[in-house]
């Protein structure tokens, strides 16, 4: 690999992996405040509607943050990818473009009526505006998943006498096989997300003991969402999900598993190290004919190895990719262990008492940010040599008249302009943190309405 193409993808790897911790936290919270303000008018009980107002805060600084570092993504097309962008244009341009058009303005302009328009709506206008931002942020994810979608399994196109692609089928390219599944998937972690900042937030308040019964209210919520969405992660999202890998692009299946050689009755490695060079992973710890079963339905299935693809179409890091899919799974078993135990004791009622579930479900608020990188280092890394897979390679796309040198010095700017605006998210989100949701409506607390979560 030259140095040019090099920096090119480390500058866009690390703006892309740096922009999507805002949007799945977004996306995870945007139907959690639905769900509070649907509470608040069904029961009447204002610490919900306290609750939604809370999180809508929070949500609008990740919505800010995504905004500030999602826009140089689109400028990276034309300045890193240009070849890319000049061929495929014609068919990534409108899911791109629709998701500015249709899913960016509405989500931001009903997010505004959101935070700012309350006193001048009817609690159920509110509600609306809360279910737009939803709709919005939910269908932003879904046409962007659409054009990555498009770069896994090319469907819907032709290519024209100059060498472009170009759609053929509008509803073809948005409905996608690759893209339905990998959508359920992606919107599932992305929940899991909103669901343990939720939790942690509430434990942390319990543990301070303050804001008790808000926090009580975060973890309540969180819990129920969070054991749906755990369970819909694994199956049947992420066994679809891995079915259709081992079927599109079986040399990716067989990196990601560290599977060399073809197998009937292949097991599933849960530890181990990859290493490439002599075929074979050192110090497996395998169950045998998992992976057969997991992949086909039988134990006895013959599950390709990367010995059947010559080398040039292996993906180009291997260890990398093995280690992503492994933390992503790896992690995707600890959320469902966590939040299966905090359903027992949310059922036994005890889960508000158990100090030393509190810490744990606290301690895991950072995981599901690196389960839901690792998720996507497997899919993009996974994909390569290819920047379409099948039709056109990675070395082929990027800007050749953009050199390494110039490529660094950005990069590195990049880097340092995005800590600041890391720090100053820190700072915001732990000032609405530490004032805690009873600032944030006094006045209702004082009016004497019910402020009660069972």
């Amino acid at each position: 690999m030259n140095d040019a193409l090099l920096m090119h993808r480390l500058h866009f790897g690390f703006t892309v992996t740096f922009h999507y911790l805002f949007p799945q936290l977004t996306m995870g919270l945007a139907p959690l405040i639905v769900l509070l303000k649907t509470m608040y008018l069904r029961t009447d009980n204002a610490l919900y509607n306290r609750a939604a107002r809370f999180w809508a805060r929070i949500f609008g600084i990740s919505f800010v943050m995504g905004v500030v570092t999602g826009i140089p993504m689109e400028f990276q097309f034309g300045t890193n990818w240009s070849h890319f962008s000049r061929v495929t244009g014609g068919v990534i341009g409108q899911p791109l473009v629709m998701e500015g058009v249709f899913s960016f303005f509405l989500e931001s302009a009903f997010l505004g009526l959101f935070l700012f328009g309350e006193r001048r709506l009817s609690r159920v206008g509110h509600w609306w505006a809360g279910f737009a931002v939803f709709v919005g942020t939910w269908l932003s994810g879904f046409f962007i998943i659409v054009t990555d979608a498009w770069m896994q399994n090319p469907v819907a196109f032709h290519r024209a006498a100059d060498g472009s692609f170009q759609v053929t089928s509008f509803w073809g390219l948005l409905f996608n096989p690759w893209a339905l599944v990998q959508y359920a998937h992606n919107m599932c972690g992305a929940l899991i997300t909103g669901v343990f900042v939720m939790a942690a937030v509430g434990a942390f308040y319990l543990l301070e003991g303050k804001f008790v019964e808000d926090g009580r209210a975060f973890l309540k919520l969180a819990v129920i969402v969070g054991i749906v969405a755990c369970v819909l992660q694994i199956f049947p999202t992420g066994d679809l999900h891995g079915r259709l890998v081992a079927s599109r692009q079986p040399a990716t299946m067989a990196a990601m598993e560290g599977l060399f050689k073809t197998q009937a009755g292949a097991p599933i490695v849960i530890l181990g190290q990859p290493d490439a060079e002599s075929e074979r992973i050192d110090n497996p710890l395998v169950a045998n004919r998992v992976l057969s079963y997991l992949l086909y339905g039988t134990t006895t299935a013959q599950v390709k190895g990367l010995n059947e693809f010559p080398r040039t179409d292996w993906p180009t890091n291997i260890p990398l990719l093995y280690y992503s899919y492994h933390i992503m799974a790896g992690l995707g078993t600890v959320f469902i262990a966590v939040m299966t135990i905090c359903a027992f004791l949310l059922w036994r009622r005890k889960l508000y008492e158990t100090r030393w579930m509190l810490w744990v479900v606290l301690l895991c608020l950072p995981l599901p940010h690196i389960a839901n990188t690792a998720g996507w280092m497997t899919a993009e890394v996974g994909r390569q040599p290819w920047l379409v897979f099948g039709l056109m390679r990675t070395a082929e796309g990027y800007s050749k008249y953009v050199h390494a040198g110039n490529t660094l010095f950005t990069l590195l700017g990049f880097m340092g302009l995005y800590a600041v605006l890391a720090i100053l998210f820190l700072f915001l989100v732990h000032r609405i943190i530490a004032r805690g949701p009873l600032e944030e409506a006094g006045h209702e607390v004082e009016a004497g309405v019910p402020l009660t979560v069972s």
